[in-house]
């Protein structure tokens, strides 16, 4: 495990090596929060369900496990019927697509041969099969959303580090004047996300005697949510996490944030080979374990 001196002087924490099991109010807040995360994770056409990812060709062509023709250009998106059938969206099939980068959006369903459609509306559950078109980079995909997916089926949680109130810090701030563009990589291959790096913060810890810290980027736009995308040395977790950090990005200012890192998430990518989640602006890496949040999931 490497170490680093901080950049600036801010609020320590002490992290012990083990984490801290507790049963304080924080930490039942902390419980609840994450079984609701676990219910974010679950629905039918949920992050759980992905279970494929075609780039789509120039010319019309089959994609396999999905019905119709297939193709972009750019208009946009566009499917047609073919004796597979199609995807549907009210009773009709999918005509033209138009996504911005770094969009998506839930174009039609359709149920593969031999499956039973299920009674949503007698409490069942969906059994279609969703199709999601997707602009990344320029490009058009399809993503397949699959209620039956093994990782959706199988799926009894997301692992986690114990609730640890020493990774709660109070860490200071400093607010860019104006967003920064930024290109970051994906987890897709071949794919970059376009980013605003909205300010940057102090996480600075003691561990083992030895007292370690990073300066972080925090992406967002003024206003909005920011978070806070980054890796870390613990073993056991995803490449990479992210916080979401409960401030408002306040232009040329500075100050503090508090950062929970038992909130630590996985974004999509974890949980399947399928996600395009943007990776951390370069430099974004703490040079010691965060032994906090969620764990990797496979």
């Amino acid at each position: 495990m490497s170490t680093s001196t901080p950049t600036a002087t801010g609020a320590v924490a002490t992290a012990p090596a083990d984490p801290v099991v507790s049963a304080s109010p924080d930490a039942a807040a902390w419980a609840a929060w994450h079984a609701d995360r676990e219910d974010g994770l679950r629905p039918p056409h949920g992050w759980l369900s992905l279970v494929a990812y075609h780039a789509l060709p120039a010319e019309p062509a089959a994609l396999p496990g999905v019905p119709g023709l297939w193709w972009a250009d750019a208009d946009g998106a566009h499917h047609r019927a073919d004796e597979g059938g199609a995807v549907r969206t009210t009773g009709s099939a999918v005509g033209t697509v138009v996504v911005a980068e770094g969009g998506s959006t839930l174009a039609g369903t359709f149920l593969p041969d031999g499956r039973d459609a299920g009674d949503p509306s007698d409490g069942g559950e969906t059994r279609e099969v969703a199709v999601e078109v997707v602009r990344r980079t320029g490009r058009y995909a399809v993503r397949v959303r699959d209620p039956l997916a093994p990782a959706r089926t199988a799926f009894d949680g997301v692992p986690t580090f114990a609730y640890d109130p020493a990774w709660v810090v109070d860490a200071p701030v400093r607010w860019y004047d104006a967003p920064r563009p930024v290109v970051v990589g994906a987890a897709r291959p071949g794919l970059v996300h376009h980013v605003r790096t909205v300010g940057e913060v102090d996480l600075v810890v003691e561990r083992d005697g030895a007292r370690r810290g990073a300066t972080l980027a925090l992406t967002g736009a003024p206003g909005g949510a920011v978070t806070l995308l980054f890796s870390d040395e613990a073993d056991g977790v995803a490449p990479w996490r992210v916080l979401r950090v409960d401030a408002d990005a306040v232009p040329g200012t500075a100050g503090s944030v508090r950062l929970d890192l038992n909130r630590a998430v996985n974004l999509p990518y974890a949980f399947s080979d399928f996600g395009t989640c943007p990776a951390p602006v370069e430099g974004n890496h703490v040079p010691f374990a965060v032994t906090a949040g969620e764990r990797a999931p496979r």
